[in-house]
């Protein structure tokens, strides 16, 4: 999501004369922005896309390669003489609503923002996710939530981490009715929470990043062995993948393939613990004599998950495989907003 477009990376698209002037105008008051102009063709991997020039043409254009609002980048249009400033897609988590704004506060022009949420000032349910970096893990059930508070209606809020709660219309939210087990929720509602739950598919669910697993593994170990423990784990908590931020294990394994291919395939970072570390951790569950008399260490996989989790709760004690071992800790976790 773009959060200012002087510190985004952006491509602005021009194709005329004028088209280039306002370009060249807007580029040297954004330092990370590159220009294209006719025929020259940028890479990808930019937050966001403004074309100087007619709304069809961009459509037209874009419209094969149109994903999803989730993952969309931000495009915004401008007309060549730069009187207006259009947000066209991904105008909320891809950012071009708040572009637009900002883009036309630099040129004195007229933003043009037409997401219902934005005009009748009612908050964005996804925005508010991304900027409390909660995973959005079913963006179907998005558009229930924001027809609700667009019509006033009352929505259930599960909100144990207190993420979202002060964002959201206090009229408007039922809170009570948080019986997780037995599933107590009638649709619209929004559950904030790591744990697996079965849900009217109209409740929006948003994943916190509350676990870290650690993960002790013999030399060599395939990464699918390493990756089946892992999944197999979650699934028998009821623990979501969308709530695990990170990988912990010991500083030895920092060249351990499978557990780099591990750590790649599900794009987590793998942080590394030296073993006197390791060894000072207390509430482990379960002590190994054999990972003791081998690395020196009680524990890998539950002491390296509770470090990584800044001392927070054992989860899950340690699980084993013929040879790996995991363990998924809690964060102690508290709202930063």
């Amino acid at each position: 999501m773009i959060d200012s477009a002087k510190t985004a990376r952006l491509a602005i698209w021009a194709l005329t004369p004028r088209g280039a002037e306002l370009a060249g105008k807007i580029t040297g008051i954004l330092p990370n922005a590159d220009l294209y102009l006719s025929q020259k063709c940028g890479n990808r991997g930019y937050d966001g896309h403004i074309f100087i020039m007619s709304t069809g043409i961009v459509i037209r254009v874009l419209a094969p390669l149109i994903l999803h609002k989730t993952i969309d980048p931000a495009v915004v249009v401008m007309d060549e003489v730069g009187r207006h400033v259009i947000s066209l897609l991904a105008g909320h988590i891809g950012g071009a609503n708040q572009l637009t704004k900002q883009l036309a506060a630099m040129i004195q022009a007229d933003p043009v923002i037409t997401t219902a949420t934005d005009i009748n000032q009612v908050p964005a349910i996804d925005v508010l996710a991304a900027k409390r970096h909660l995973t959005i893990e079913n963006p179907t059930a998005i558009r229930n939530v924001s027809m609700a508070l667009l019509k006033g209606e009352k929505i259930f809020l599960h909100d144990p981490y207190n993420l979202m709660i002060d964002a959201l219309p206090r009229k408007s939210l039922v809170t009570g009715r948080q019986k997780v087990s037995g599933v107590d929720f009638d649709p619209p509602g929004v559950f904030i929470d790591d744990i697996v739950v079965g849900l009217p598919p109209r409740v929006l669910v948003l994943r916190p990043g509350t676990l870290v697993a650690g993960i002790g593994c013999n030399r060599n170990t395939p990464m699918p062995e390493m990756r089946n423990l892992l999944l197999k784990t979650l699934k028998k908590n009821k623990l979501s993948i969308n709530s695990l931020t990170c990988i912990a294990s010991v500083n030895i394994k920092k060249d351990e393939k499978g557990l780099l291919a591990l750590g790649k395939l599900l794009k987590l970072p793998i942080l590394f613990f030296e073993r006197k570390e390791l060894g000072h951790v207390i509430n482990i569950q379960n002590p190994s004599a054999m990972v003791e008399k081998h690395i020196g260490v009680k524990s890998v996989c539950e002491a390296a998950a509770i470090l990584a989790a800044q001392n927070g709760e054992l989860a899950v004690p340690k699980q084993t495989s013929p040879n790996v071992t995991v363990a998924i800790a809690r964060k102690t976790f508290t709202s930063s907003v």
